[in-house]
């Protein structure tokens, strides 16, 4: 592959890596980069990043240089690319002496497209790269790690500086998932490229719900934890936790109660870490409890749910660390648990941190976002400047939105107390005055004389938290951090103290339903193992999952890098029995069909004849195949199990937790219950206006079962759920033709 390419670009996507379509900004970087451009590319995790100089890479006559912070992470990309038919290496550690020869003399004479190096490894070997290779370009991935303004600020990325002054004519590419707006002028300036054009890909990842859960106690959060585990049995997950003791506590806890969990943190021993990690990556042990230390390195697609046992300490972090859930596009889960002790932990941290001010504001940020009582991809979005105003239906705020009362009585109960305290008070002790305790510190600092003691007596320890909470992010009160973490009234909760101002309050979920649900957990710990429905679809989709598995194990890498669970669940709905068939499948390249597609084949054939499958023949990839189940078999279709609760008045949420499935796949229930006449009524879940839209992007991209192309065509800005059910609307009132 020594000759510059004469290809577009887009045939490489398909044939490399089993794409029929580039994602938003992906075209354009990589049209600026063949011209020599730099850039600096913001795209969230999953997004893409790596497409963008990988096929440059590919289409330049010489070599890629690409900068990557950990020896984990390399190797799962060369990995990738190998898998896929790009010649790649790595320089680091782990190589002896005579393979770091063989991988220069193969660069030398432009056998390898892409070589990966450490930042330190890059400027110790630089001049003797520069001179005996052709470097073609140059990315640097994590980027932000440049910057001192940025979460991951790491010394060793600052050595970079010097490569656009040793090679001025190389493009520089910088890439990172997570960067404000300073991080991004300080990367630019740091790496001598002020000129370079910045593509922000829109952070915005549908796929992914978000659930904050506020002022759950140490054993109510465990016992919740391990209940969403039960519930996603074979599921991959990642649980971060503040400190190694908590890391290690938690996974004994799991261990204890038969979850197959390990913990991961910078305390162990390198050889410990890689273990642990290593078996994360080959789906042995599902569930990691882990501090940030379990970070960059990991480049899991099919990580289904993230959980933040604490707070995170910025925004940043928080959303480069949920980001590692989905990256394969399917849906997956994020749950932040937030308390007041994380937040005093957090405070110190930061107030003793070198940049106090900054780590600061930093916090305060995701305080508030913890805190909020609106759309939380909102927020999350507006931080990273890309402004919405529309809600994303997939939070837990958009799905119970907060309902809100009258709480200036409560408020001024709470002040009075404060103030009667001298404003000596913490959050606990304050609501143990407030509730009428009779612990020892009250009686002997004669708390319980105050005229407040016990004016909250009715309201539980549970809700006054989520008040207080509330009262400190609407500034009635706030918290001196440097004495004690003590309460203090504003001027604003000094007005509504005496009278001259009202304020509204939400109203916290019912505590008491969600103990009573946790009191369940033998009941549900039966039925958590066995859906209600098994579909063919389902049992295929576990057959090939097993198939991946041993040619991972056969090939020594993770089975994500053979498929993901992207393109083995297409394989289980289309059906491919050819080779033909199967590289039409996503994410399919020509390298994967050749090396492993005789297996899976060999498994769907299999499959069909064993359960005496009904194929469609006429039209491949149009709609599911499995349209006929087996005749011995008397189980009711899936979709009819929905319907049965659906007629019985559940909500999509009731059915979705009574069946144990995902939102998504209640609605593609219901849309084929609208197909066949079971349901005649679509208005309540999509508006004519977005039916028309669909049906517009149909028409441009040629075909209404191009749902991924619909979604790109309508910017993003039209969610998959949507776009399913306006195709359903359209072929039932034959709506498709051109």
């Amino acid at each position: 592959m020594n000759h510059t390419a004469t290809q577009a670009p887009e045939y490489y996507l398909k044939t490399y890596f089993g794409y029929e379509s580039f994602r938003p900004l992906q075209r354009e970087i990589i049209g600026d980069i063949l011209q020599k451009k730099d850039a600096l590319i913001l795209m969230p995790t999953g997004g893409g990043k790596s497409i963008c100089y990988q096929i440059p890479a590919l289409m330049l006559s010489g070599i890629t240089i690409v900068v990557s912070p950990l020896i984990s992470l390399m190797k799962d990309q060369v990995d990738s690319l190998i898998a896929n038919g790009v010649p790649a290496a790595f320089l680091n550690s782990t190589l002896s002496f005579e393979e770091e020869g063989e991988i220069i003399r193969n660069c030398m004479e432009e056998n390898i497209k892409l070589l990966y190096l450490a930042p330190e490894r890059l400027i110790s070997t630089f001049d003797f790269l520069s001179q005996n290779i052709k470097i073609q370009l140059i990315a640097i991935d994590e980027a932000h790690c440049i910057s001192g303004w940025g979460h991951d600020f790491r010394p060793e990325y600052t050595q970079l500086s010097v490569l656009k002054q040793k090679l001025p004519h190389v493009p520089i590419v910088a890439l990172t998932a997570t960067a404000d707006k300073v991080t991004r002028k300080d990367i630019l300036s740091q790496l001598r490229i002020p000129e370079a054009k910045v593509f922000i890909a829109s952070f915005n990842r549908p796929n992914l719900s978000l659930e904050v859960r506020s002022g759950w106690t140490e054993k109510n959060k465990s016992s919740a934890i391990l209940k969403y585990i039960r519930s996603k049995p074979h599921e991959s997950g990642v649980i971060y936790c503040l400190s190694r003791k908590i890391t290690e506590k938690i996974a004994a806890f799991l261990q204890s109660n038969g979850v197959n969990a390990s913990f991961y943190h910078a305390g162990m021993s390198p050889g410990d870490r890689s273990r642990v990690q290593e078996a994360f990556m080959n789906d042995t042990t599902p569930v990691i409890v882990a501090t940030i230390a379990f970070g960059m390195g990991i480049d899991k697609s099919n990580i289904r749910w993230v959980i933040h046992y604490n707070l995170p300490k910025n925004i940043e972090g928080y959303y480069q660390e949920i980001g590692r859930a989905g990256r394969d596009g399917l849906p997956s889960d994020t749950i932040l648990y937030y308390n007041y002790a994380d937040l005093q932990i957090l405070t110190r941290f930061a107030t003793e941190s070198g940049q106090p001010e900054l780590n600061l504001e930093k916090l305060g940020r995701i305080q508030q976002f913890a805190e909020s009582d609106v759309c939380r991809r909102k927020i999350l979005l507006n931080y990273f400047a890309e402004n919405t105003t529309e809600n994303c239906g997939n939070c837990d705020v958009c799905k119970n939105p907060p309902k809100h009362f009258d709480g200036t009585i409560l408020i001024q109960k709470a002040l009075s107390a404060v103030m009667r305290t001298q404003e000596k008070v913490g959050v606990n002790l304050l609501i143990d005055i407030l509730r009428g305790s009779q612990k020892q510190e009250i009686i002997e600092k004669n708390y319980h004389k105050i005229k407040t003691f016990g004016s909250g007596v009715g309201i539980s320890a549970f809700d006054w938290k989520h008040y207080i909470l509330q009262m400190l992010n609407l500034g009635v009160i706030e918290m001196a951090y440097d004495e004690n973490f003590s309460l203090k009234v504003t001027e604003l909760g000094k007005k509504i103290l005496f009278g001259t101002s009202t304020m509204e309050m939400v109203i916290p979920k019912d505590y008491e339903e969600i103990r009573k649900k946790s009191t369940k957990e033998k009941a549900f710990e039966k039925e958590a193992f066995i859906p209600a429905v098994v579909t063919l679809e389902e049992r295929l989709f576990d057959n090939l999952r097993l198939v991946r598995k041993k040619l991972a194990q056969d090939q020594n890498v993770p089975p994500y890098i053979i498929f993901h669970d992207t393109s083995l669940k297409e394989m289980a709905a289309y059906l491919p029995v050819s080779m033909q068939e199967l590289r039409q499948i996503y994410g399919v390249s020509l390298t994967k069909s050749e090396k492993y597609g005789y297996e899976m084949l060999a498994e769907i054939t299999r499959f069909i004849h064993e359960n005496q499958i009904i194929r469609k023949k006429e039209v491949f990839i149009s709609k599911p195949q499995i349209v006929s189940a087996p005749q011995n078999t008397h189980k009711t279709p899936t979709h009819e199990v929905t319907f049965i609760l659906f007629k019985e008045g559940l909500s999509i949420e009731a059915i979705a937790e009574k069946r144990m499935l995902n939102i998504s796949t209640i609605h593609t229930h219901l849309q084929t219950c609208y197909l066949h006449h079971l349901i005649e009524d679509h208005t309540p879940y999509i508006s004519e206006e977005e039916i028309n839209l669909v049906a517009n992007a149909a028409r441009v991209v040629g075909s209404p079962e191009k749902i991924k192309s619909i979604y790109e065509f309508l910017e993003d800005k039209v969610e998959y759920l949507v776009i399913r059910w306006a195709i359903a609307v359209l072929k039932k009132n034959d709506r498709l033709s051109p």
